[in-house]
């Protein structure tokens, strides 16, 4: 059913984001589909990276120990953006295209009265790609 599994990661969040890592290798596992592990970075230095290249080291070795973890296929994808926190919405759409994913297996937290001004990067994704999107909590 499913050919290509995008799953977006924040590094700096790593430990919140087990449960949707989980529900990504199970589904991978089901429909043996690869996974890829996408993150967004700048190309200022930052806590993760002094360049886009360390930051994509991280990426790679964070990756490696999921494929550990999990026993599942995954490569990754490292997003180079001039403002992360501004356009994360629209790199995630366009690494979607750019990888070919047909599902996206991400984290999201418990709606709050915030998201009523500001709406979610995976309400974002479902709106303006053609994968399918599945949130977890937790």
């Amino acid at each position: 059913m499913f050919k290509k599994i995008m799953v977006p990661v924040d590094l700096a969040h790593a430990d919140k984001l087990q449960r949707a890592l989980t529900a990504a290798a199970d589904i991978s596992k089901l429909y043996n589909a690869p996974l890829v592990y996408v993150g967004v970075t700048s190309s200022l230095p930052g806590a993760l990276g002094h360049n886009p290249r360390e930051y994509e080291a991280k990426l790679k070795a964070f990756a490696e120990g999921e494929m550990a973890k999990h026993g599942v296929s995954a490569e990754i994808h490292a997003v180079i953006s001039h403002d992360p926190a501004t356009d994360l919405n629209q790199s995630l759409a366009r690494a979607v295209d750019e990888i070919g994913a047909d599902l996206v297996v991400m984290a999201t937290h418990v709606p709050n009265l915030a998201d009523h001004f500001m709406h979610s990067h995976g309400g974002q994704l479902a709106t303006h790609t053609r994968a399918s999107v599945y949130l977890v909590r937790g």
